[in-house]
């Protein structure tokens, strides 16, 4: 691995660190200056994260890699990771736009004719439009291949039925994304088909799915005779296998790297602050046993992470290795938070944000970390992941991987 930024790569980095100095906060070392979604409702957020992608669009940083006749810079994907490594540094709005310019846009501009991909990618861009991924389902959350959700063709037309879970921003979203079977007669992986399609579309229902922390940033989404041109169509018919793997793909770098609200840092800014029975938190053994945990963790993470980096700067793709972020983060991000909020005491208990300690972003840690080990690929599929292809262990045993869909066991 390469640790050191390139001249180049630093003139860069300078000019990013510069731009956002000029135009947002740097967080502050407690993470104070940090308020994430679960603090402002929705309009509110929406608002702020449009503002602030449309600043980013008219300087060029909005989306690095794309081609600059599409709005993009025509850079490269390690200026893109040195852009958003600056930007975690300051206090900007997000949890908008990370859907749809990473994974649903990219799909779009891989599989659309030349004048869809036209219409959609600048709005998007700019923070105009707003997309949402429709993926999992009740019955397949995991098991993407085992969606129920049909699409029937119909003239020119396909009229789709079923439902969707687990949908992030679907509330404020324009478009979606959605993949659907269209052939039950032949193996789960081979009758799907992916179209692009109008949240607004008659017969498209959003239900908020409310969760214990408090937020209801998923949803349910029903369809009901939701009719969609063939021109929405993303790759072709029965192909949609394909077109999901792109965009899962694009998912895993997305959301595989994720330090959470709360790091070490914050954990060490509480300790330094708060008195036990036995004196400050940071001069017990106990609690500083753990915060060096932590950090060797995220170490750990931060020196992985360059492994991609590393990849990204000479020109290569990322290996599966990737995965492996995702599986220690994630659970990283519960016990973290969980010791924290015990040291907070009986404020540890305490979910209004007006009045829990540090705005309350451990507690809104715990509840959203357990989300977090299923959003983007379970534990359990990752580990698979990378048992399978960096470890070169044995597939699992896949019964049902060539019976036709229709003759799948179901669940009465």
């Amino acid at each position: 691995m390469d640790f050191d930024d390139t001249p180049q790569e630093a003139a860069f980095r300078k000019e990013c660190y510069d731009w956002l100095s000029e135009n947002a906060r740097l967080k502050s070392a407690s993470g104070e200056n940090s308020r994430n979604r679960s603090n402002m409702s929705d309009d509110e957020l929406v608002a702020r994260a449009k503002e602030w992608q449309a600043k980013k669009a008219a300087a060029g940083y909005a989306q690095i890699t794309w081609p600059k006749e599409w709005g993009g810079r025509g850079g490269t994907p390690i200026e893109s990771v040195i852009y958003s490594q600056e930007e975690a540094k300051f206090s900007v709005p997000g949890g908008v736009f990370e859907i749809g310019l990473g994974m649903c846009v990219p799909t779009v501009m891989t599989y659309a004719d030349a004048e869809t991909s036209k219409r959609f990618v600048g709005p998007a861009l700019r923070g105009e439009e707003i997309w949402c991924q429709l993926f999992s389902e009740p019955a397949a959350g995991s098991d993407v291949a085992g969606i129920r959700t049909k699409a029937e063709k119909d003239g020119d037309d396909w009229i789709i039925n079923g439902q969707k879970v687990w949908t992030s921003g679907a509330q404020f979203s324009d478009f979606g994304i959605i993949v659907t079977r269209t052939d039950p007669n032949v193996p789960k992986h081979k009758g799907l088909t992916m179209f692009w399609l109008d949240m607004k579309s008659p017969g498209v229902e959003v239900r908020p799915i409310k969760q214990m922390s408090g937020d209801s940033g998923f949803n349910e989404v029903f369809f009901t005779d939701v009719r969609v041109k063939d021109s929405q169509r993303l790759g072709e018919v029965g192909q949609g296998w394909k077109s999901a793997i792109t965009t899962l793909m694009n998912e895993r770098l997305a959301v595989g790297g994720g330090a959470g609200a709360g790091d070490f840092g914050e954990l060490l800014a509480l300790a330094r602050s708060t008195e036990m029975e036995e004196g400050a938190a940071i001069a017990q053994s106990s609690v500083r046993e753990k915060i060096a945990d932590w950090y060797v963790e995220s170490q750990g993470l931060k020196l992985n992470r360059f492994r991609t980096i590393t990849a990204l700067s000479k020109g290569t793709a990322p290996g599966p290795e990737a995965s492996i972020g995702k599986i220690v983060s994630a659970p990283k991000m519960q016990d973290l938070a969980a010791f924290a909020m015990d040291m907070e005491d009986m404020g540890g208990i305490i979910t209004d944000r007006e009045i829990a300690p540090l705005n309350g972003g451990f507690q809104a840690q715990w509840f959203g970390a357990a989300g977090y080990r299923i959003a983007g690929g379970t534990d359990e599929i990752l580990r698979n992941i990378v048992a399978e292809r960096v470890l070169g262990l044995p597939q699992d045993v896949r019964v049902d991987k060539e019976a036709a869909f229709n003759e799948l066991p179901k669940g009465k």
